[in-house]
């Protein structure tokens, strides 16, 4: 059991940690099986079955179907390794990362034109409690 991270408390973040390594560890290994042409394909032919060859839990093998990008990230994925998934569907990065900010892709491209999200509620949540 791992101790309290004072990181934990960021709005809209999820902090790839050695805990979130060990929980996604097969759920990452098979992110990075898709970089073989031949296990895209056999993915992409039967993504439950494939998908059953790993050690996964069930929440992650659910979060892999329904592309729950944000529950992914949630239950142990890296982001470097889940983009290999958005790969094999033919989605950008910019694309993936729109869809876990709840924007489209043209939003969530001006939104970092301009710099990004903005500090103003995006920060520790226990910081700007204690601003009061």
């Amino acid at each position: 059991m791992s101790l309290p991270k004072e990181y934990e408390d960021l709005p809209g973040t999820v902090v790839f940690d050695f805990d979130r390594a060990r929980l996604g560890y097969h759920l990452n290994m098979f992110c990075m099986s898709l970089m073989k042409p031949e296990n895209r394909a056999a993915f992409k032919s039967n993504e439950r079955a494939y998908l059953d060859k790993w050690p996964m839990t069930e929440e992650q093998k659910q979060s892999v179907l329904k592309r729950d990008w944000n529950g992914m990230l949630a239950l142990g994925g890296n982001i470097y390794f889940t983009s290999k998934i958005a790969a094999t569907d033919g989605l950008s990065f910019q694309q993936i990362a729109a869809i876990m900010t709840g924007s489209t892709q043209e939003q969530y491209a001006q939104m970092m034109l301009k710099g990004g999200r903005p500090p103003e509620g995006n920060r520790s949540k226990s910081e700007w409690k204690n601003r009061g």
